[in-house]
């Protein structure tokens, strides 16, 4: 159980830091340093190589949470009230997610490709909401998980 909850952690930081670095860090200063064409094209290289660790991450938090669920509470029948809103915020997320990489980040793709610019860059703030949102709910998420390890939520 101890090495299901550290990769679970780990997959998690992986998810929701990356989230906050890319929206708190590294856009504004790619928004400073770099013209549209460049800094797009950034962006296609550095969220693709995100997506796959958040990929790695999905699988991880899954194989590890259904794993804790069934292996050390006995399924969803005895998991308490907190388990039940992270299971339901987590897979919003992974929807949230995989709209993302089948919708705008594919299309970013395809318009950075292109060097169609003004199409890329709206594509490209699709993508940057819709992290938004997905960082919103991963902190809803850690902020579940540790109050109801706790109790507060009990």
């Amino acid at each position: 159980m101890t090495l299901a909850i550290v990769i679970h952690l780990m997959a998690a930081i992986v998810w929701v830091g990356g989230m906050f670095f890319a929206a708190v860090v590294l856009r504004p200063a790619t928004v400073r340093v770099l013209e549209a064409p460049d800094r797009l094209l950034l962006w296609v290289d550095v969220l693709k190589t995100f997506f796959l660790w958040v990929g790695i991450s999905i699988v991880l938090l899954l194989a590890t949470g259904y794993g804790m669920v069934f292996g050390g509470l006995g399924g969803f029948a005895g998991a308490p009230a907190y388990v039940h809103l992270m299971h339901g915020s987590g897979l919003l997320m992974v929807a949230v997610f995989g709209h993302i990489v089948a919708g705008p980040f594919k299309r970013l793709r395809q318009e950075a490709g292109a060097e169609n610019w003004p199409v890329a860059a709206d594509q490209l703030n699709r993508v940057r909401k819709r992290v938004l949102i997905n960082l919103a709910l991963g902190v809803f998420t850690v902020v579940v998980a540790a109050a109801g390890r706790y109790g507060v939520l009990a």
